[in-house]
């Protein structure tokens, strides 16, 4: 080739390069975001890791907790390359705008009432508490005016600030607080001044501009040099907490879900809150990139929650390890040390063995025992009598093993017909599964075992109900008081009491009892 036409495309090249690094987006830094080549990228489910950079969240969050949340922003985007867009207002305010533009990713309000009314109004999803802070009566550096109490807001002359009520979380509070204590029809009428953040009031003390205001605990704090507290009895067991949320308008909910534990956690987003004085919220996790869950269920539940829980790991990206046998089995492996996050119990019973490691149950479900026989039913099975017939093989769950066993054990001594129905059992299994499975090879006549392990039988097998109150099983959920993720197992179990998760139980014959 010709120099002069390698020197034009030298030229070219170099023009182009400079042209790419003009071009690259910046973070919220000012640097460069991360490239996906840097950025650890979860695997949803699989054990991946965190968002890829260059991605984008908009955050809504209430301007009494500005510094704390900007700092955790910061921190992550540096962290992770992921610019994180801060919008500050009060707490009604911006849900008010998340509700009519159905844009943003999270929410941060000053309040947990915010949480609900957002959940209220469809607005959304998971949520995570971070930490927590108090309303106070503030006034300038050195009490120029001498307020002592409630009373001294009624002086004549004393000019009193508030955050509007109807937009910022601390004027709701303490309206909803004084109201309780008989005081706040005096206040209001006092209140010579409002502004829509706390922030807004609290600029106003330091300046003079009034005397006095309604604000966070951890205002004063933050602005001591200017500031100082007023004790005011009827406040001072008021505590609200500081929770963030995941939103229904969010373009990537397992991105906004990685930011929602980073800020929640108790070693990466915490400190930031802890360095602006305020109080740990209870139960924090521990932050990991991609935590992982592990859930001791009973073998039945299987079929009803494994589409829930994969679903769960999706839009999570993290990993559920799943332990599946009979509860049984599961109770002794916990008591001689293992502990999982959650534990899905096939019955009451098996819960209340490991309370003291699960002290908050709730009941999900229920199942009925009923006896199991082929459709041409040879014996003429109708009745548990029917099951000490001679030479009927019959299978049954073990009684030590798992709640199935133990409830046809129950279920045959209350009916007076244990020891006769005894001499037919040739099966004894830690699983209504494994039992199902020898019917249909014809290894058994009949089997007693739950309603759920017959579904996907009907043209092969037929269900007779055991009509007596110790037939039904009750499935209890609970999280463990030692996981290191209580707030992600809690949502996991959020997830498995959903509206989509009653209708997987429903199709596989269980009853609903979850509120």
């Amino acid at each position: 080739m010709k120099p002069s036409v390698l020197l034009i495309g030298s030229v070219l090249a170099l023009a182009a390069l400079i042209a790419a690094l003009a071009w690259l987006p910046t973070g919220g830094t000012g640097t460069p975001d991360r490239t996906a080549a840097t950025t650890r990228s979860p695997a949803a489910g699989t054990g991946g890791t965190g968002p890829k950079g260059g991605k984008s969240l908009l955050l809504y969050c209430a301007a009494g907790i500005r510094k704390p949340v900007e700092a955790a922003a910061r921190a992550y985007e540096r962290e992770y390359g992921v610019r994180v867009q801060l919008q500050f207002g009060g707490s009604q305010t911006l849900l008010a705008n998340a509700k009519l533009t159905k844009t943003g990713d999270l929410y941060v309000p000053a309040d947990e009432s915010y949480m609900e009314l957002a959940r209220g109004d469809g607005l959304l999803d998971e949520s995570a508490p971070v930490a927590t802070m108090r309303p106070v009566l503030a006034v300038k550096r050195g009490n120029p005016r001498g307020v002592r109490s409630l009373d001294d807001l009624t002086r004549d002359g004393l000019r009193l600030g508030l955050a509007d009520p109807k937009a910022a979380a601390v004027g709701k509070v303490v309206r909803e607080t004084l109201t309780a204590a008989g005081r706040w029809p005096a206040i209001e009428a006092r209140v010579t001044v409002t502004k829509p953040t706390v922030n807004d009031v609290a600029t106003d003390v330091q300046l003079g501009t009034i005397d006095a205001a309604f604000v966070w605990d951890v205002t004063v704090r933050q602005m001591a040099g200017e500031l100082e507290t007023v004790a005011v009895p009827e406040l001072a067991s008021r505590t609200t907490t500081v929770s963030v949320g995941v939103l229904r308008s969010a373009s990537d909910p397992t991105a906004a879900l990685h930011f929602l534990r980073y800020l929640s956690s108790a070693d990466r987003g915490y400190p930031h809150f802890a360095d602006a004085g305020f109080a740990a919220a209870p139960e924090a996790d521990r932050w990991a990139e991609s935590p992982r869950l592990t859930l001791y269920a009973g073998a039945m539940l299987r079929p009803a929650i494994d589409d829930t829980i994969t679903a769960f790991e999706r839009r999570e990206g993290v990993r559920v390890d799943r332990v599946y046998n009979g509860c049984g089995i599961l109770v002794g492996q916990m008591k001689i040390g293992q502990r999982p996050d959650a534990y899905f119990a096939c019955d009451q019973s098996f819960m209340t063995q490991v309370k003291d490691l699960f002290p908050h149950p709730t009941d999900v479900s229920i199942n009925q025992l009923v006896i199991l026989v082929p459709k041409a039913n040879p014996f003429g099975v109708k009745t548990l009598r029917d099951l000490a017939k001679p030479g009927l093989r019959l299978g049954v769950g073990h009684e030590k093993q798992c709640a199935l066993g133990a409830l046809t054990e129950e279920t045959l001594k209350q009916s007076g017909l244990y020891k006769n129905v005894r001499a037919n059992v040739v099966v004894e299994s830690p699983t209504g599964d494994l039992l199902v499975n020898q019917l249909l090879t014809k290894s058994l006549d009949a089997v007693v075992a739950y309603v759920s392990n017959a579904t996907g039988h009907a043209d092969e097998l037929t269900a007779l109900k055991i009509d007596l109150p110790c037939a039904l099983a009750t499935q209890p959920l609970a999280v463990s008081k030692d996981s290191a993720h209580r707030q992600l197992a809690g949502r996991l179990m959020a997830s498995l009491r959903s509206a989509e998760s009653r209708d997987q139980f429903e199709a596989w014959g269980f009853r609903w009892s979850a509120r």
